[in-house]
């Protein structure tokens, strides 16, 4: 995990983000367990509370379970239900501004599929921006 936090929201919740992003990165794995409260607040020099408080949000959704004198452990079906709401929430929050910056940039499908560093010019028939493209593809 990273030790940099971020002043625009609540390390409990930057604490959350970032154990979501190892079960959807595979990092964490169903039935592994989560370091310890302790651990985390001594790595990266934060109160414990505060560590609590972000694993609990996880138990909240269902991520994590306590097993009494054993430690946080990962649920069994945790990543596809990770999978179901960041694409949800990717869709409905970071996706219009995508769409409106390449709309603004007037990118082409092309552009988007060659973005991976391959950087080739689009080809004449596809010099519409991409999403007039997908609209007259849909007539």
């Amino acid at each position: 995990m990273d030790h940099e936090w971020n002043d625009n929201q609540p390390i409990y919740r930057q604490l959350r983000d970032r154990v979501v992003a190892m079960i959807l990165d595979g990092v964490l794995k169903e039935g592994d367990p989560l370091p310890s409260v302790r651990t985390v607040a001594a790595e990266y020099r934060v109160n414990p509370l505060t560590v609590l408080k972000g694993y609990q949000e996880l138990v909240d959704e269902g991520l994590v379970e306590t097993r009494r004198g054993r430690g946080m452990f990962i649920n069994t079906g945790a990543r596809q239900l990770l999978h179901q709401g960041e694409r949800q929430k990717f869709l409905a929050e970071e996706w219009p501004r995508v769409l409106e910056t390449i709309q603004r940039l007037g990118l082409k499908t092309e552009d988007l599929l060659n973005a991976n560093g391959n950087h080739q010019p689009a080809s004449k028939e596809s010099s519409q921006p991409a999403k007039v493209k997908d609209r007259e593809e849909e007539s």
